[in-house]
């Protein structure tokens, strides 16, 4: 979406940071909660202060007690031998493999996590996971014990940030998002597929001070599947369903959504690789 249909879109005006408190809270976001959130800022309408305010609201919303956590990942570190969107040419990826920057949790840009995410990033307290492909960032009371675990070989699994996340009562946000999108989905397919599909990946990492090329065996993902179970989650009673501004968004928590999640994927299973 343009900012020309963004414009179009706010025709009440400009979408302020007061509004978007507002409507976070008539969504049910409280101080103290600890929150997951995806963003699709242009489907919010013309912000006034674009994603800068959207993070604003969102941490004033949550208050000082709150911890407020966003995707960071990083798959322009991964192998060039997967890259689809573009490929890249065979005779590169020695070379990519190579010469890649490796992963730095404060400098390694995220990647179509959107604007809002690379934003929150760079927002001052705000910590990033270790994982070199499938990081998150966390701001807040909790980040730190949120971010503290996440295996190399099973990143999104039940050592990992979103297990943390379900452990200490937290919800997801989805504002102008689909479910897709939905990363904390992916603990319920981990539980569900424990023995699942595997994938041959790779990132360049800082090993004692020195860069390395360093083999990753990662579980392949398939969030094409949530949209499906994302109609029988929009039908429970836990579901909250409003706008941020112009943008039609979700509200409602991890657990219970992860366990309908891992019943639903339980039924059809992929077979192991």
């Amino acid at each position: 979406m343009t900012e020309s249909t963004a414009i179009a879109r706010s025709t009440h005006g400009p979408v302020t940071t007061e509004r978007l408190v507002e409507d976070l809270r008539a969504l049910g976001v409280r101080p103290g909660m600890t929150i997951m959130v995806h963003t699709g800022l242009s489907r919010i309408g013309w912000v006034c202060g674009g994603a800068h305010s959207v993070i604003s609201a969102l941490i004033t919303a949550i208050g000082p007690e709150g911890t407020l956590m966003m995707p960071a990942q990083s798959p322009s570190l991964s192998d060039p031998q997967h890259w689809e969107n573009p490929p890249v040419p065979q005779s590169w990826w020695p070379t990519i493999r190579a010469s890649q920057p490796p992963y730095d949790p404060a400098l390694t840009p995220t990647y179509q996590c959107g604007i809002v995410a690379e934003t929150f990033r760079h927002w001052p307290e705000t910590q990033r996971s270790t994982h070199p492909l499938l990081s998150l960032c966390a701001r807040g009371a909790n980040a730190q014990e949120l971010l503290k675990d996440q295996p190399l070989d099973d990143p999104l699994g039940n050592q990992s940030p979103l297990a943390a996340l379900e452990n200490k009562g937290g919800f997801i946000l989805m504002i102008g998002s689909g479910w897709e999108t939905c990363t904390a989905l992916h603990l319920a397919e981990r539980r569900a597929e424990p023995n699942g599909p595997t994938i041959q990946e790779g990132a360049p990492m800082l090993i004692n001070g020195q860069r390395q090329w360093v083999p990753i065996t990662l579980p392949l993902m398939d969030s094409a599947r949530f949209v499906t179970i994302g109609a029988q989650l929009d039908g429970t009673p836990f579901m909250t369903h409003g706008h941020i501004g112009h943008a039609f968004s979700r509200f409602f928590p991890l657990r219970p959504a992860s366990h309908i999640t891992e019943t639903a994927l339980r039924v059809t299973s992929r077979p192991p690789t």
